[in-house]
């Protein structure tokens, strides 16, 4: 073999070398979200506050309640920091997330789809879709095909996973798109809608806020589901930390706590 030759090869080794490393730098983040948070003592949290029971604010309040509201003063906590709440909608989450904040918390569904654009921590709550209905109307709509008929009208909150449900698999229906998600139930209940399909959780919750309103069968899904809270992709060492305070706060009780505390 020629000298030049296996010098040119060299020569391009070193070269990829460089650019792979280069190509590195550029994807990772430069400094830790984990040492930005401990050094400002603040963490912006990104969080809807229609969704109860994870996150709600309602008209003229000055505050947001709920579990992952809760969580995120207790992650802020666990930083010696202070939990800064900002205020976006579903179809804003993940742009509003990428520009104005450290996680979002909204009991989010964890999604290939968004799984591209960020990072999320290990799932805290395993929770699919179970529609909601007037109670008269239960063994009417126990499945999936028995909603997806032309005849069912389908109400949704525009923009997050509630809606992608319900164009992917009730297409037949009248799907119907309602901006308010705090106040939906009431389509439903004043016989404006027959359906809403979402978290089990959530129409557990709602069928105890709202008389005349039952949960079909919430224990067993029509879909399978995960939440978790989105973080910056590609920071690791951020998602390391939220993974163990969430690991710790299942293990110590607090998350089941906090959990029972925003079910009643």
């Amino acid at each position: 073999m020629a000298l030049g030759y296996r010098t040119s090869r060299v020569a391009i080794g070193i070269t990829l070398a460089v650019a792979a490393t280069q190509a590195l730098s550029q994807e990772m983040p430069s400094k830790s979200r984990l040492d930005e948070v401990l050094e400002r003592k603040i963490l912006n949290v990104c969080t809807t506050g229609d969704y109860r029971p994870f996150s709600y604010r309602p008209d003229g309040a000055n505050d947001f309640v709920g579990i992952d509201i809760d969580l995120g003063r207790s992650l802020a906590k666990s930083l010696d920091a202070e939990a800064v709440f900002i205020q976006t909608k579903w179809s804003d989450l993940m742009a509003d997330f990428k520009a104005k904040c450290d996680v979002a918390m909204s009991g989010i569904s964890v999604t290939l789809p968004r799984q591209r654009e960020a990072f999320f921590s290990e799932g805290y709550l395993v929770n699919g879709k179970a529609p909601i209905v007037r109670c008269d109307d239960v063994s009417k709509y126990q499945t999936a095909e028995a909603i997806n008929q032309p005849a069912t009208r389908v109400v949704v909150n525009p923009g997050g996973t509630n809606e992608k449900f319900a164009r992917a698999n009730l297409a037949n229906a009248q799907i119907q798109l309602f901006p308010d998600n705090r106040v939906i139930w009431q389509e439903i209940a004043e016989n404006r809608a027959d359906v809403m399909v979402a978290e089990s959780v959530e129409v557990k919750l709602q069928e105890k806020l709202h008389p005349g309103l039952c949960a079909v069968n919430p224990d067993q899904p029509l879909q399978y589901g995960e939440m978790g809270f989105l973080l910056p992709r590609g920071d690791v060492e951020f998602k390391a930390y939220v993974d163990q305070w969430l690991h710790l706060a299942k293990a110590t009780g607090e998350f089941d706590r906090i959990f029972e505390a925003n079910m009643k």
